[in-house]
C-alpha cells in the first residue's frame, strides 16, 4: 500500500510541475508560424582567398550573435563555399538584423595620425551602461595588453583627438583630457537603447574573421495563417478525442485508464517542452503528434499482452504483471530505434528539423514513462479496487485474483 502511495505521489508531482511550466512558460512560435527575417550573407575576398576555416569561424560567431539576440529556433546554415543563410523567427526589423548579424564588427582605436593602437581583440569585457546624462552607452574593459596600449595612447596624445571606428566607420571621436590608466573606457553617442544593446552583442561575440556582405534580406510571413493554425489545432483535438473514445469503447475500464494516462502524457510532454523553451513549429507539431500515436500503441500492446496472459490461465493480477513485463521489451526496442532516428536528425539537421527531433524525443521518453509507469500504477489500482469489472472487460471472466 505504501509503495502505491509513493508511486501516485510521484505521478501527481510530475504532472503538477509540468502543468505549472506549461502555464507560466508559454510556447514561442517558429518562423513558419510567426514569420521573421530571411538573410543571405556572402564572404568577401580581400587580401587572401576565403578558406573553409574562415567560413566555419564566421558561422560560429554569427550563431553566437543570433543566440544573444534571443531568437527562437533560428536556421543558420552554409550554402556553397562562400554563403551563409539565416532565418530569424520573430525578428521583423531588417535593420536590426543587418546591424547585428551582418557587421564584421572590427573595433579599432586609432591615434591622431590614423594608426590603429588596439582592436576589439584586446577587450576583456563589454556591457551596457549609461553616460553622465543617463543616455545609453557602452562600457569597455581591456585586457592587460589593451590596458597598457590604451594608457600609453592617452598619455602620449593628451589634449588631442582620437577616433573609435567600427568596420572602418567612425563610431566616436574623443578628446583625451587626461591619461586613462585603469583599462576602462566608455563609448557614448546618440544611441538608442536597442542600438547600444546591439553594439554590446557585436563586441562581446567578437569580430568576424572575414567581411560578410548581405546579398539578400527580406521579411518572411508565416506560412500558415491564423485560420489555418486554428484549423490544425481543431483537427488535432478531434483526432485525440476519437482515439480516447475508441480506447474506452474497445477496452472499457482499462481503456479509460489508458485515456487518463494519455491525458497525463500530453500535460507532461507539453510541460517539458515548455520548460525547455521549445519553439512551436509545424515539424515540431508533427513530431509531437507522432509520439502521441506511439503512446497509444504502447497501451494497446500492453492490454493485448495482459489478455494473452490471462487467457493462458493466470490470475488477473499475475496476468497484469506478466503482460507489462512481456510488452516492455517490445516497447523499449521500438522506442530506442525511434530515439536513434531522432538523434541522427538532431545531429545532422538544422532549424526546424532539429525542432522535430527534439519534440519527437521528448514525446517518446514521456510516453515510456506514462505507458510503463503511469498506466501500470493506475491499472493495478483498478484491479485491486474493481477486480471483477476489470476481469470482465479484459475478457477473462472467472479468473481469480
Amino acid at each position: 500500500m505504501g509503495r502505491n502511495i509513493w508511486r501516485i505521489a510521484l505521478i501527481v508531482g510530475v504532472v503538477a510541475v509540468s502543468a505549472a511550466m506549461l502555464y507560466f512558460t508559454p510556447f514561442n512560435l517558429g518562423l513558419d508560424l510567426k514569420g521573421g527575417v530571411h538573410v543571405v550573407l556572402e564572404a568577401q575576398q580581400r587580401e587572401r582567398a576565403v578558406t573553409a576555416e574562415d567560413m566555419q569561424g564566421a558561422l560560429t560567431i554569427i550563431e553566437r550573435r543570433v543566440n544573444a539576440l534571443g531568437v527562437s529556433e533560428p536556421v543558420i546554415q552554409r550554402q556553397g563555399s562562400h554563403r551563409i543563410i539565416l532565418q530569424l523567427p520573430g525578428i521583423h526589423d531588417q535593420q536590426q538584423a543587418v546591424d547585428t548579424i551582418g557587421k564584421t564588427a572590427l573595433l579599432e582605436f586609432k591615434d591622431p595620425f590614423g594608426r590603429t593602437v588596439l582592436t576589439g581583440a584586446n577587450l576583456k569585457g563589454v556591457q551596457l551602461g549609461t553616460d553622465r546624462f543617463g543616455r545609453p552607452a557602452i562600457d569597455l574593459e581591456f585586457d592587460r595588453e589593451g590596458t597598457e596600449r590604451f594608457a600609453d595612447m592617452t598619455i602620449r596624445y593628451q589634449g588631442q583627438i582620437t577616433q573609435i571606428l567600427l568596420d572602418g566607420e567612425i563610431l566616436q571621436e574623443v578628446m583625451i583630457n587626461e591619461p586613462i590608466l585603469e583599462g576602462k573606457a566608455q563609448i557614448t553617442g546618440s544611441f538608442t537603447l536597442d542600438e547600444a544593446r546591439n553594439y554590446v552583442i557585436l563586441f562581446q561575440e567578437g569580430a568576424l574573421p572575414i567581411p560578410m556582405k548581405i546579398m539578400e534580406i527580406r521579411n518572411v510571413g508565416p506560412t500558415l495563417g491564423q485560420d489555418s493554425v486554428s484549423t490544425s489545432f481543431r483537427a488535432g483535438t478531434v483526432g485525440v478525442l476519437l482515439v480516447l473514445a475508441l480506447m474506452a469503447f474497445y477496452y472499457k475500464a482499462p481503456g479509460l485508464v489508458a485515456d487518463l494516462a494519455l491525458v497525463l502524457y500530453v500535460v507532461i510532454a507539453l510541460g517539458v517542452l515548455s520548460g525547455m523553451n521549445a519553439v512551436l513549429t509545424l515539424p515540431g507539431i508533427a513530431g509531437f503528434i507522432l509520439s502521441i500515436g506511439m503512446a497509444v500503441d504502447a497501451n494497446v500492446l500492453i492490454f493485448e499482452r495482459i489478455k494473452e496472459e490471462a487467457a493462458s490461465g493466470k490470475r488477473l493480477r499475475s496476468a497484469v504483471q506478466a503482460g507489462f513485463k512481456r510488452a516492455f521489451g517490445t516497447i523499449l526496442d521500438s522506442n530506442i530505434t525511434t530515439l536513434i532516428s531522432a538523434a541522427v536528425l538532431f545531429y545532422l539537421g538544422t532549424g526546424a528539423i532539429k525542432g522535430y527531433a527534439v519534440t519527437l524525443a521528448v514525446g517518446i521518453l514521456t510516453s515510456m514513462f506514462t505507458a510503463v509507469f503511469v498506466t501500470r500504477v493506475l491499472l493495478e489500482a483498478m484491479v485491486n479496487r474493481f477486480h471483477e469489472r476489470m476481469a470482465r472487460d479484459l475478457g477473462v471472466q472467472g479468473v481469480a485474483k
